[in-house]
């Protein structure tokens, strides 16, 4: 449970925190266990509301922009800045995430974002889940939620590509 918990929060101490809260409520609902499910996955139902819980919190703190974040990527007039622009990925980098470097770069970049983005690009690409799903899970507007996903996009090309593609 220890390891999921971490692979959702990416923060070892908060996971194991995660897990001991997740068997609290469980011992003071165990009456409420019907059996309908093996109690491992009860568990991981409950320990899964208290992660949801957790980035709920943390998405009601507002998120601090230093001059706003379309002014690191893009002129006034809306052109790419010359160095910001993208890199194109080659046709045979399909494959980047069998890369254990590309993962370990494209980790530490997700980990760099805000939780609130965070949570939202790992509810959206790695969770598979709806856009008015995750509104609901993070108590946010559509508009809101398209924003965060934009921002927390543009911020993870230029990460990976100023760790990656010029590490590289």
């Amino acid at each position: 449970m220890v390891s999921w918990a971490l692979y959702k929060v990416s923060d070892s101490e908060l996971a194991k925190d995660l897990v001991q809260d997740t068997f609290l409520a469980a011992s003071e609902k165990i009456d409420n266990f019907r059996g309908d499910s093996s109690p491992k996955t009860w568990l991981y139902s409950i320990l899964n509301f208290k992660i949801i819980d957790h980035y709920r919190a943390k998405v009601k703190q507002p998120v601090r922009m230093d001059g706003g974040s379309f002014s690191n990527f893009f002129t006034e007039s809306g052109e790419w800045i010359k160095d910001k622009k993208p890199h194109a990925w080659d046709e045979e980098e399909m494959h980047l995430l069998d890369d254990d470097d590309f993962n370990r770069i494209l980790k530490q970049c997700m980990d760099a974002l805000p939780d609130n983005w965070g949570l939202a690009i790992k509810l959206k690409f790695l969770m598979s889940k709806k856009g008015e799903e995750i509104c609901e899970e993070l108590g946010i507007t559509p508009t809101n939620f398209w924003q965060i996903i934009h921002r927390a996009k543009l911020q993870l090309r230029e990460c990976v590509d100023t760790n990656w593609y010029k590490g590289n």
